[in-house]
């Protein structure tokens, strides 16, 4: 399972960001997405997952209100768009693979998720 993350940046306090989760239709159709972040001295949390099911998404309490998540099907691809980003939102983010036959729930911890793509820096200076 191969996934690609790309879209990190610099970006102002109040501003937005779509970061995109790319990999192959197999691995879209066997495995539900999440995203983390890793802020430094901290461990990597969960932010938002998509159930590979039925396309439901889900976020964190810091998350909720202020992102989205979802999938192209055709370029094979998860968006995660965040807005009214705070300097709190700064870390490396990640997508991972959680497989299908684990269950419904994709708000899991990250040592639940098999399989990761490269991490993206997001920064938001204070």
């Amino acid at each position: 399972v191969q996934l690609v993350t790309s879209g990190g940046a610099l970006v102002q306090p109040g501003g937005s960001l779509r970061l995109s989760c790319g990999s192959n239709a197999y691995t879209f159709a066997a495995y539900h997405i999440g995203w983390f972040r890793q802020a430094p001295g901290k461990a990597r949390e969960g932010v938002s997952c998509i159930n590979t099911h039925d396309g439901r998404t889900y976020f964190s309490d810091s998350m909720k209100g202020r992102a989205t998540l979802s999938r192209d099907v055709a370029k094979n691809t998860v968006y995660f768009q965040m807005n009214n980003l705070k300097p709190e939102d700064t870390g490396e983010y990640f997508c991972g693979a959680l497989p299908k036959q684990r269950g419904d729930a994709c708000m899991r911890p990250w040592n639940d998720y098999d399989w990761w793509g490269q991490g993206t820096q997001v920064t938001v200076p204070s």
